[in-house]
């Protein structure tokens, strides 16, 4: 089971707590796109094994949306925070990077 802390309300809780909203740190394009881009937004999603980085609501708390990152494979949570970021804050990439060697933010932006 996943354990969240819910950036804004400092909530601890499980996962059937929040809910889930897909993969975070997506580029939304307006109306005035193309099918192409519109179809690589809505369809097109990592599914990597290793560190992943989603968006989930306090459904059960503050109903606020936020993004948290962690692995793939072995559920560990490694944070959270706002979901009006354009990418993680530095401390929590540091922490990544302390316990998976060799990762880097620049593979995911």
């Amino acid at each position: 089971m996943l354990i969240f802390e819910c950036p804004y309300c400092g909530v601890h809780a499980e996962e059937t707590e929040f809910s889930p909203g897909g993969e975070a740190h997506l580029k939304r394009f307006g109306p005035g796109s193309d099918d192409t881009d519109f179809e690589r937004y809505l369809f097109m999603r990592e599914n990597p094994k290793g560190v992943h980085f989603e968006r989930w609501r306090h459904v059960n708390g503050c109903g606020k949306w936020f993004n948290a990152a962690r692995c793939t494979m072995t559920l560990e949570v490694f944070g959270t925070y706002g979901a009006q970021t354009f990418e993680p804050p530095q401390d929590l990439k540091d922490k990544i990077t302390a316990k998976r060697p060799g990762w880097s933010w620049r593979d995911f932006s």
